[in-house]
């Protein structure tokens, strides 16, 4: 898991990548009426918008309240450490999928002034199961796997500690 500031942007934006284009593609075949190869293309233009939407949103807006409430959910010291990785997973999608459906409401799908509510109700609800699944299956153990293996902790060996 991240220890530095670095290391905290590093893995924000690889997770932000990761469940945005996850979701942008699950929304778009719903749209078309189902998955097909063009998907993953169509759904790049809107990566490139939802994306630093969704980095500024988890920075600056959940990320600091999740952290809190995870904390207070576990305790500091889980006996089981995959606790607190799951709290942070279940209630950052607890609150970016509300936040990201209202922002796709109103920029992507732009419903008559009368629907806004109705319209960001139905995508969050749309939303919220497979952004559950997609967090707790695919988007977190692939970003977690490839942060660790991009910040392994370097082995220390003999030459090392003669410095």
């Amino acid at each position: 898991m991240p220890q530095s500031r670095t290391q905290k942007l590093v893995f924000t934006i690889m997770m932000v990548l990761v469940m945005v284009y996850g979701m942008i593609c699950y929304n778009i075949s719903l749209e078309v009426g189902g998955l097909s190869n063009f998907v993953f293309a169509a759904g790049l233009p809107e990566l490139a918008f939802m994306g630093p939407v969704a980095f500024l949103l988890d920075l600056f807006v959940v990320s600091p309240v999740v952290g809190r409430r995870a904390a207070k959910l576990v305790g500091p010291n889980p006996k089981v450490p995959f606790a607190m990785v799951a709290a942070i997973s279940a209630l950052s999608v607890q609150m970016m999928c509300p936040l990201m459906s209202l922002v796709a409401t109103l920029v992507i799908k732009r419903p008559a002034a009368p629907d806004i509510v109705s319209t960001w109700i139905q995508t969050a609800l749309l939303n919220l199961p497979m952004a559950l699944l997609w967090q707790f299956f695919v988007a977190g153990p692939v970003v977690r796997g490839a942060f660790g293996a991009l910040f392994r902790p370097r082995a220390v060996t003999s030459s090392d500690e003669a410095r």
